[in-house]
């Protein structure tokens, strides 16, 4: 696995659309078409995403982010920074978890200041800016 199999698996499930385009998935996410080639086997391979067809395998997924991506991929909290939400400083988790502390992604196109957290690939600050749904 690599970062940009998370990205992809998430923004297939925010199409909701099995008959998704690699071409439009890769200009949406700002990856190259061969990224996501190669994401998608590797998806496949390791039963993230159906063998036969463009679905993700959405039990699977969620475990995998439940109990396996912390120790795959760790995160730890940087200095303050001004930047675009993410974790619990976003919606729908800022909604019902209270916290003083914000985490974003470092970037001018962001509002709030927070503790700044390593986006898993880096173009996801930005594609998130372009969907609220994979936000």
């Amino acid at each position: 696995m690599k970062p940009q199999d998370i990205l992809l698996l998430l923004k297939l499930i925010s199409l909701d659309d099995v008959t998704w385009k690699q071409k439009y998935v890769a200009e949406a996410l700002g990856m190259s078409q061969s990224e996501v080639s190669e994401s998608v086997a590797r998806s496949k391979y390791s039963g993230l995403l159906d063998p036969k067809d463009k679905k993700v395998m959405k039990l699977a997924f969620t475990d995998f982010l439940q109990f396996g991506l912390k120790y795959v991929f760790p995160q730890k909290p940087g200095p303050v920074v001004r930047g675009i939400p993410t974790s619990h400083s976003a919606s729908p988790l800022k909604e019902q978890i209270e916290s003083s502390e914000n985490y974003v992604w470092s970037s001018g196109k962001g509002m709030l200041r927070g503790h700044s957290i390593m986006p898993l690939y880096s173009s996801v600050p930005e594609a998130a800016l372009k969907d609220n749904v994979l936000h």
